[in-house]
């Protein structure tokens, strides 16, 4: 761009130049026109005579961008050319550079100089038409604008294409790094331009590390869970013992406190496995994972319910398998308790969020309940087969994964759970 710009100023620059030397030019040729006609003055039997043959027969054709005038004892000699037109006074002697309007809308450069020939003061007046140099000008002119905006279209056609020549590595590596996201690959390709490998390579050491730091965190944190299951479990044993049968009130004060010890255990196990982003190369194929999970909800709720699901084809959701399992099934468990015959899955991507809907046809529950049945461990109807905690469960998935989740009316009459999880791949 700088360099068009450069280029049409000095083009102006040019122009200019020829323009000073082509006026200077016409100066010397108007001083020798001048003396010219000076010379073809001759002494007459009359006095002083123009004599025809020593001077250019261009003064002769009318208009014809060459005139002159001589002035000497009140005599006023105009050349033919000039027809009727008088030439613009100028102001001194010499060439004037101001360009003066002439017959048929002509630009004249005029020279006017004084002489002195057989003792007489002779005033010669020479003019010349420079509007045809004029138009020249703004022809090149024209042509050198628009050369110089053919340039630069040129010049940034040609960029844009060697900049995304030379920026295609690192756009094949920004297309890898989202599909590490989405879970379609564990490293970047290490084929890479040189200047580009020490980062592809330091990424993927960095993902290595944070693989193996998150497989040894859970790994870590299962054994934790399954370290305090024993002591939970031998104090659950111990609420038999004959000594706090006779005593009901701490009976039930010890049930109930080890109850909420257990639920928090699981609780802050569930959150700390699920956070962070997902392992490299992790994801949720729903049509490799959907048609087992519905064939188990079918195993345990029976045949009565009619169970489908929904998703675009090759759809995958980009977190870990497990998370997205546990989610799905509390949902759909919990759908199938209260649902009449029908429970319905849809997910579906909508630009950078990945939607799930379940929806069933059971008696639904009222809007100023929908929160309160939200709450780990609360439910509606103490009475019903359940142990309270999915949508509890389905909320801490939920939270962790940064998204939000919905209690609302569904189309089949009953409950609709709309979760809305968003994607980190922008």
């Amino acid at each position: 761009m700088l360099l068009i710009v450069m280029g049409l100023l000095l083009s102006q620059a040019g122009l200019w130049v020829v323009d000073r030397g082509l006026r200077q030019y016409t100066q010397d040729n108007l001083q020798t026109q001048a003396e010219s006609l000076l010379a073809a003055l001759v002494k007459g039997p009359q006095g002083l005579e123009l004599n025809s043959r020593h001077h250019d027969a261009v003064f002769l054709k009318p208009f014809s961008g060459q005139y002159f005038i001589i002035e000497f004892n009140q005599q006023r000699w105009r050349s033919r050319s000039l027809w009727d037109f008088e030439l613009p006074d100028v102001e001194h002697l010499g060439f004037s550079e101001q360009l003066r309007p002439g017959p048929e809308q002509q630009q004249l450069l005029i020279y006017q100089g004084d002489y002195r020939r057989y003792k007489t003061d002779i005033k010669v007046t020479v003019a010349h038409d420079y509007s045809p140099v004029l138009v020249s000008f703004k022809q090149a002119q024209i042509i050198g604008a628009g050369l110089g905006l053919l340039a630069l279209l040129l010049t940034l056609l040609l960029q844009r294409l060697l900049v995304r020549r030379a920026l295609k590595p690192l756009e094949q590596t920004r297309v890898q790094i989202e599909q590490l996201q989405q879970g379609q690959r564990s490293q970047l390709e290490q084929e890479t331009p040189i200047e580009l490998q020490p980062l592809v390579q330091q990424v993927n050491r960095l993902l290595a590390h944070t693989e193996e730091t998150l497989q040894r965190s859970r790994k870590g944190l299962g054994n934790l869970g399954h370290a305090l299951k024993t002591p939970l479990a031998v104090l659950v044993s111990l609420l038999q013992r004959e000594e706090l049968q006779r005593q009901p009130e701490l009976l039930a004060i010890m049930q109930e406190q080890l109850e909420h010890i257990a639920q928090r255990i699981a609780r802050e196990l569930t959150r700390a496995r699920l956070s962070g982003e997902a392992l490299p190369g992790a994801f949720f194929d729903c049509a490799e994972e959907l048609p087992s999970l519905f064939q188990l909800m079918n195993h345990v709720h029976g045949d009565v319910l009619t169970l489908d699901w929904h998703a675009t084809p090759e759809l995958r959701l980009p977190w870990e398998r497990d998370d997205i399992l546990e989610m799905l099934g509390n949902l759909l468990d919990n759908a199938c308790k209260w649902a009449d015959s029908r429970v319905e899955l849809s997910i579906e991507k909508r630009g950078e969020a990945y939607c799930v809907w379940v929806d069933d046809d059971g008696p639904g529950i009222e809007e100023s309940q929908r929160e309160q049945v939200q709450r780990r461990g609360s439910r509606l109807d103490e009475q019903s087969v359940g142990h309270g905690l999915g949508l509890g469960i389905v909320r801490d998935i939920v939270e962790t994964l940064h998204g939000t989740l919905q209690l609302l009316d569904s189309p089949l009459g009953g409950l609709r759970v709309e979760i809305c999880l968003q994607s980190s791949v922008k």
